[in-house]
């Protein structure tokens, strides 16, 4: 159950008393109250027999006009992978979801490149290349596209250093369902070659970044985040594979939070339970 409102006083009494009323059992609860914006959150895991439309509906009549209500059903989430030829993020990914780590239905792994076929097929899951090749951005990612809708339902697609920008028309297609991994510590080293630009700048931390895409490069509601520290005797070719261990795991980290349904995204924020 994950509920966004404008705050105000009684709103955990108020959804606590329909949960009892409809016999449900709380397993757990969590709240955000955004002082600021006057914004509160709730997400609250419950267990019992119930029908989801009229519980939707009671806690809708209860809650300020302008709430959200989003009554979610555990099932499985369905996620389509896209990468070009980088491994080490797709295959963390592949591994934790064999590993049964990710509750997750891998529906495909799509790429512009036959690069990572093999690594794919060795875990029984479809590959299914699309070449960018004499074909403008608008042809390739209609392709794309026509590729992912082909299958029933997709809840995530998921850019596993996926090397190519997304034009505005793929992103308001799937919006705040594309998850990407960016090699930095976001907002710092924005664009291309971020760990160049971090050693010019002389840092001494650097980080990955998961995050939704928006139509602004790089600048989509943040969800996960980590660092590691570095000296003066790294390249940055050596902050680039020290990078691809923070790159992986920030990465399956965002991607288990969203398949969990623990992400809020408002005002290009998130709020995570």
């Amino acid at each position: 159950m994950l509920i966004e409102a404008n705050d105000e006083k009684g709103l955990v009494h108020k959804v606590s008393s329909i949960f009892y009323n409809f016999d449900l059992n709380i397993l757990s609860n969590s709240e955000f109250v955004d002082k600021e914006n006057n914004k509160f959150f709730m997400r609250s895991v419950v267990d019992g027999d119930v029908d989801l439309e009229e519980l939707k509906k009671a806690l809708k009549e209860k809650l300020p006009k302008s709430s959200t209500v989003r009554v979610i059903s555990p099932k499985k989430k369905n996620i389509v992978i896209m990468a070009t030829k980088e491994l080490h993020a797709l295959g963390d990914i592949l591994i934790r979801h064999e590993a049964g780590e990710l509750e997750a239905n891998i529906l495909a792994v799509v790429s512009n490149y036959d690069k990572l076929e093999s690594l794919v097929n060795k875990f029984n899951i479809p590959y299914i290349t699309i070449s960018h090749e004499n074909l403008d951005r608008h042809e390739h990612e209609g392709k794309i596209i026509e590729c992912i809708d082909a299958f029933e339902e997709v809840d995530y697609i998921v850019l596993a250093k996926y090397m190519r920008i997304l034009t505005p028309r793929f992103v308001e297609t799937y919006e705040h369902k594309i998850i990407n991994i960016h090699h930095s510590f976001l907002p710092a080293f924005i664009g291309a070659n971020p760990y160049k630009q971090a050693y010019d700048r002389g840092v001494k931390i650097i980080g990955a970044t998961a995050h939704f895409v928006n139509n602004n490069l790089d600048e989509g509601p943040i969800i996960a985040q980590e660092v590691i520290h570095v000296d003066h005797a790294y390249s940055w070719k050596d902050m680039q594979r020290s990078g691809k261990d923070v790159e992986k795991v920030v990465l399956s980290r965002a991607l288990k939070l969203a398949i969990e349904d623990r992400i809020f995204v408002y005002a290009n924020k998130t709020v995570i339970f």
